[in-house]
Parts: structure tokens; C-alpha cells; sequence
């Protein structure tokens, strides 16, 4: 009975710890933070994502000046059911994206919803991604709609490239 209980432990442990490694996907993502992003890929890790497919490096490099280029995005991770044997792994992980695109110097929504069909390793101790394609279901562009924001200028308002409130803690004294 204890040594299944310690399995069953092992596992959930490691779906903790690629569910960090997802965590540090998305933000480095948002947060234009392409060390954090890459390091939720081991060395060898191979990205599909449609526009590109190579290793890790070139897909970081290819994200982060793709979404560099747009004034702002957001990923949601969804449901993420995660498989673990041993020191392997394998997922598919829901996700939903909004981007602030410009078409024709006019603000608009992207917004894209879909699936990473992921396999993970456990490599000296540190969960990582191996393989990922991502898989769009699907995805509409609408006009901006920033209302809101625009009547409310005092809101707080998320950043990037080490400017976001997250990274600073600026509090006030």
C-alpha cells in the first residue's frame, strides 16, 4: 500500500512541476521574457505551432518577435490533463489567447483558442516540454473594444519586458 501511495505521490508531483513549466510558458509569452519562456523547453524540445516548426531556440526567438510586434496578449492555460510513467510524460493542455493586433493602423482583437498536445521529460530532477504542437480550434478578430479602459485612465494596466507591476512590486510606502 505505501509503496502505490509514494507512486501515486510521484505523479502528482510531477504534474505539479509541468504545470510550473507551462506557468513559465505562458508568462514568458506575456511578459515578453523569452529566458523564462525558454525554460519551460529542455534542450532538445521540438515546437510546432503552425507559422514555425524547429527547436525551442528558434521558436522562442520566432514568439518573442512575433509578439513583440503586437501592443499586448494575454494566454489562459485551460483543463490539462497530464499523463506521467516514470520519468516521462505526455499532455494535452487547453488554452485560450487574446492578442492586440493593428490591420490598416486600426486597433483590433485576436482572440484564438485551442490545444498543446505536449510530451514532457524528468531530466536531473527538472520537468520540462520535449515535443509540442499546438492545435488552434478556433479563432475570430473583432474591433477593439476598450471602453472600459478608456473611461477608467486610474486603472492599473498590465506591462512588459520587466515594466509589469508583477515583476517591479513597486509598492507604495
Amino acid at each position: 500500500m505505501t509503496a502505490d501511495r509514494d507512486a501515486a505521490i510521484d505523479r502528482m508531483l510531477a504534474r505539479e512541476a509541468i504545470r510550473d513549466a507551462l506557468c513559465r510558458y505562458m508568462r514568458g509569452q506575456d511578459r515578453l521574457d523569452p529566458v523564462l519562456h525558454r525554460s519551460a523547453f529542455h534542450d532538445d524540445a521540438w515546437v510546432d505551432c503552425g507559422l514555425m516548426s524547429g527547436s525551442a531556440d528558434e521558436f522562442v526567438t520566432f514568439a518573442q518577435g512575433f509578439l513583440a510586434d503586437l501592443e499586448g496578449s494575454q494566454h489562459i492555460i485551460g483543463q490539462a490533463q497530464i499523463a506521467v510513467d516514470g520519468d516521462r510524460a505526455s499532455g494535452e493542455v487547453y488554452f485560450f489567447a487574446w492578442h492586440r493586433i493593428r490591420e490598416d493602423g486600426v486597433p483590433r482583437d485576436l482572440a484564438v483558442a485551442g490545444r498543446y498536445v505536449d510530451e514532457y521529460a524528468c531530466r536531473d530532477g527538472d520537468w520540462r516540454i520535449v515535443r509540442r504542437r499546438e492545435l488552434i480550434d478556433w479563432a475570430r478578430t473583432d474591433d477593439a473594444a476598450d471602453g472600459f479602459l478608456a473611461d477608467n485612465p486610474m486603472l492599473p494596466r498590465g506591462a512588459r519586458r520587466g515594466a509589469d507591476f508583477s515583476e517591479t512590486r513597486d509598492w507604495p510606502e
